[in-house]
């Protein structure tokens, strides 16, 4: 295989890497607290001595979009939504995530937790308790309060370093470099954010994409057969 065949063929890789992502994006255009992810495609040069150099494309590395998504008023007492840049702090078995999904619920222990049992952790770093059967209220900064009474706080965070964080699932994200308190972040009760997916947008991107793949699969047809033609001449001669 030449070299045109190598280059066409990492950026059929790239576009291909893309387009693995846009659907996954678009497939959770619904979905409580996703963040739309996206590629950063980059060059590759190599070069020798007496020998041209060959540029090739790649596409591995993963950005994630922090771009508020829509507010849905929900009226539920344990339905929270960030508004501004922060995270919810979640204890996992696997370590503390970060998400923006907020629908919570108290269980059995009276511990807030996630859909999936992981309790969510208060500004001092311990589960945030809410006592069986209170009607809760919760301030701005996310202080929990019944009967004009405080019960705890429901931490707000950012990581310490923004390109730590790394995906772990749909909704919740690793961070290696620690969290410090995100003070601008506002809490709201009774009500969840939505995916700050744009499916008209990706939809789009998606056409692009796939004709821009179709373009380079039609390149590498034609230069196969150029190949075979110049293998097909010598041997005749």
């Amino acid at each position: 295989m030449d070299a045109t065949a190598y280059v066409t063929l990492s950026r059929q890789s790239g576009l291909m890497n893309e387009m693995r992502i846009i659907a996954n994006n678009i497939a959770n255009s619904g979905t409580t607290g996703f963040r739309q992810e996206g590629i950063v495609f980059s060059e590759y040069i190599k070069s020798a001595a007496r020998q041209p150099s060959l540029s090739m494309s790649r596409a591995q590395v993963r950005n994630t979009s922090m771009e508020q998504g829509t507010l849905t008023q929900t009226n539920g007492s344990f339905d929270f939504a960030i508004e501004g840049d922060g995270f919810f702090l979640i204890e996992t078995p696997a370590g503390e995530r970060l998400t923006r999904a907020g629908s919570f619920t108290p269980n059995a222990n009276g511990d807030l937790v996630t859909p999936d049992g992981h309790p969510v952790l208060g500004a001092g770093g311990a589960p945030v308790f809410v006592p069986p059967g209170t009607q809760i209220a919760v301030a701005a900064d996310g202080t929990l309060s019944a009967g004009g009474q405080p019960l705890g706080q429901i931490g707000i965070y950012l990581p310490s370093d923004p390109l730590d964080m790394q995906r772990q699932d749909g909704v919740m994200f690793e961070t290696t470099g620690g969290v410090e308190p995100a003070d601008d972040a506002r809490l709201l009760q009774g009500f969840l954010e939505g995916s700050n997916v744009n499916p008209m947008l990706q939809i789009t991107r998606m056409v692009e994409v796939q004709r821009a793949y179709e373009m380079g699969q039609s390149f590498l047809q034609a230069e196969d057969e150029r190949v075979r033609t110049a293998i097909k001449t010598l041997i005749r001669t």
